[in-house]
């Protein structure tokens, strides 16, 4: 009689079955770590924001909305914040900004979620430079988060 040489069905089936489990331990952890980054783009996006702003204001004595920022000589955005709609969020987020009020020096840039996967929180900054965070339970808003709402970030209170 000849040895036949190979695998067992058992010895296969305790091999998809190991990956299988180590999968399930895997999967959850690497779409935490996705919002995470998520979360940590859209924050350096508002830091990047804010500072666009000031130096917009300085030059203009005024702040200006997202497409102003853009459209500056020099750019002071990537065209990915300024021109984030419905169909091309970037790293998972919405941008939108305007300056709430020119004569009394205001803005707000809010970074929404794009979906529920995106990231845990929405966030803003206003002229004051604080990134807040905002934890939403339901999917991304339509409209800017509300002036001074939210932890500010790196207090131990937000995100």
């Amino acid at each position: 009689m000849k040895k036949q040489q190979g695998f067992s069905l058992i010895e296969l089936l305790i091999v998809v079955a190991i990956i299988g489990i180590i999968a399930a331990i895997a999967i959850p952890n690497l779409l935490s770590a996705r919002k995470s980054a998520n979360e940590s783009s859209a924050i350096g996006t508002l830091r990047t924001c804010a500072s666009a702003e000031v130096t917009y204001a300085n030059s203009n004595n005024t702040y200006a909305t997202l497409a102003q920022l853009n459209a500056a000589t020099p750019s002071l955005l990537d065209s990915g914040v300024s021109g984030s709609s419905a169909t091309s969020p970037k790293s998972g987020y919405y941008y939108l900004g305007a300056a709430a009020d020119v004569n009394a020096g205001q803005f707000n840039v809010s970074a929404l979620r794009s979906g529920l996967g995106s990231g845990d929180n929405d966030f803003h900054v206003q002229e004051d430079g604080v990134v807040r965070a905002v934890n939403n339970t339901t999917a991304a808003a339509t409209a800017s988060l509300a002036r001074d709402s939210g932890s500010p970030i790196g207090t131990g209170t937000g995100s």
